[in-house]
């Protein structure tokens, strides 16, 4: 649980950063934030809630095995397919 903490802290770092001074911030809502995903980096804004769910936070965790915190496009890129991500977020809703 510790370590599903820690990387859910260094998310919201990083999200800090990238979304500071990022043109595309604008249009994130609040309670929101936005991720990569897939082959073509299709965005997505999911809201923060997500961060609490452990399905997410599995995604989180293969996203710093692939990345580390220094994401290719300074934002959080989640590694797996959009249809996969899109069907995960509809179980989260």
């Amino acid at each position: 649980m510790g370590f599903r903490l820690s990387g859910v802290v260094q998310a919201k770092k990083l999200l800090r950063r990238s979304l500071s001074g990022s043109r595309q911030a604008a249009d994130v809502p609040k309670g929101c934030f936005a991720v990569y995903v897939g082959e073509n980096k299709a965005r997505f804004v999911v809201p923060v809630a997500y961060l609490n769910q452990p399905a997410f936070q599995e995604l989180l965790s293969h996203a710093e095995e692939e990345y580390g915190f220094d994401h290719p496009n300074g934002g959080l890129t989640i590694p797996c397919s959009e249809d996969e991500f899109s069907q995960l977020t509809s179980q989260l809703n």
